[in-house]
């Protein structure tokens, strides 16, 4: 093996396989609703609790679905449309997978 198949983690201390890192980022980069469940661009959801939406005055009910999430360059939140409310994000640790 060569040297650059191996990359030193500063959190760790250790020299680890470079593929062994990249599968960590790439699972820390992907978005999970609260049950654990991985969510893509095109799912449908459903929220876990009542919300109340910022700007909308109005509240978004538990059990309501929403269909066709978009990830954005942050895990924790997604990009999404209900029928009164256009350009909504909301948290992914709200949200069920359907």
């Amino acid at each position: 093996m060569s040297d650059d198949d191996y990359i030193y983690d500063e959190a760790s201390g250790e020299w680890r396989p470079a593929s062994e890192l990249a599968a960590e980022k790439a699972k820390a980069a992907s978005a999970y609703d609260a049950s654990g469940n991985l969510l893509a661009d095109g799912d449908s959801v459903v929220l876990v609790k009542d919300l109340k939406v910022k700007g909308a005055g109005q509240t978004l009910k538990q059990g309501t679905v929403i269909r066709s999430i978009r990830l954005t360059d942050n895990p924790e939140e997604i990009d999404c449309r209900h029928d009164t409310i256009k350009g909504l994000v909301l948290r992914t640790e709200f949200v069920r997978k359907r």
